[in-house]
């Protein structure tokens, strides 16, 4: 049997309020449901396939949030921010009410791909290191990178407070300066200390894939989006 809520308790799991804020919206004719105006708070409606809107923003429902963003440069992946805006500043309101949270935070200077969810089965197995979940780095070195640094990074570095050499999964030559950087840890700044271990020093990182997902080319930086069912079958393939 689907399952069916009234329209205030659905409109404040997805975020929009407290379930009082979301009853004098619905009474106030600020929401539509599948198209149809609705402003009776105790209406029950299926939730499949569920679209309303809210103040003329359209919605679709959803049990749990999964999306991407192209997180820009001096961004912090954190909610208490430190020097720099954080990266839910540049995601709907509702979506930061309903606690979402980055999968592996990036430096404050580094851009690219991130992972935002609010399923923690979810988080975890993206960001569990047992699972080792792949990420792909576009490294940007301030020096020209030769063949016997590339080959000292694939045999594994020696990182200070490491027990053992650190290596990357793959490491291939882009441009004279730039590489594509393949690693399965999370390291703090690993990326950057790999880079510094074979005496080069990155002026420019952006995470580019995790697993077989990557970065769309149209995902402007700063922008999100939600996750399809087909982005979820990349991140889950083994």
């Amino acid at each position: 049997m689907a399952k069916k809520l009234d329209l205030e308790r659905i409109l404040s799991k997805q975020g929009f309020g407290t379930r009082k804020q979301c009853r004098i919206m619905i009474i106030n004719e600020e929401v539509t449901v599948n198209g149809d105006l609705c402003d009776d708070p105790s209406a029950t409606f299926e939730l499949e396939n569920l679209k309303f809107t809210v103040k003329g923003e359209a919605w679709d429902y959803r049990e749990k949030s999964y999306l991407m963003l192209h997180k820009p440069s001096n961004y912090e992946c954190s909610h208490k921010t430190q020097h720099h805006p954080t990266i839910y500043s540049l995601l709907p309101h509702p979506l930061v009410v309903r606690d979402v949270q980055c999968i592996g935070r990036l430096d404050e200077d580094t851009t690219g791909l991130i992972l935002i969810s609010d399923d923690g089965q979810f988080i975890h197995r993206m960001s569990s290191p047992k699972h080792k979940v792949p990420k792909v780095y576009e490294v940007t070195c301030k020096h020209k990178v030769s063949d016997e640094q590339i080959a000292h990074i694939l045999k594994g570095v020696q990182l200070i407070d490491e027990d053992a050499p650190i290596a990357a999964l793959a490491c291939e030559r882009i441009s004279e300066n730039v590489i594509h950087m393949t690693l399965a840890e999370g390291k703090y700044h690993q990326v950057k200390r790999m880079v510094a271990a074979i005496s080069n020093r990155v002026e420019a990182l952006k995470r580019i894939q995790i697993g077989e997902l990557k970065l769309p080319d149209d995902l402007k930086v700063g922008e999100w989006k939600w996750l399809s069912e087909g982005d979820m079958l990349l991140l889950n393939a083994k």
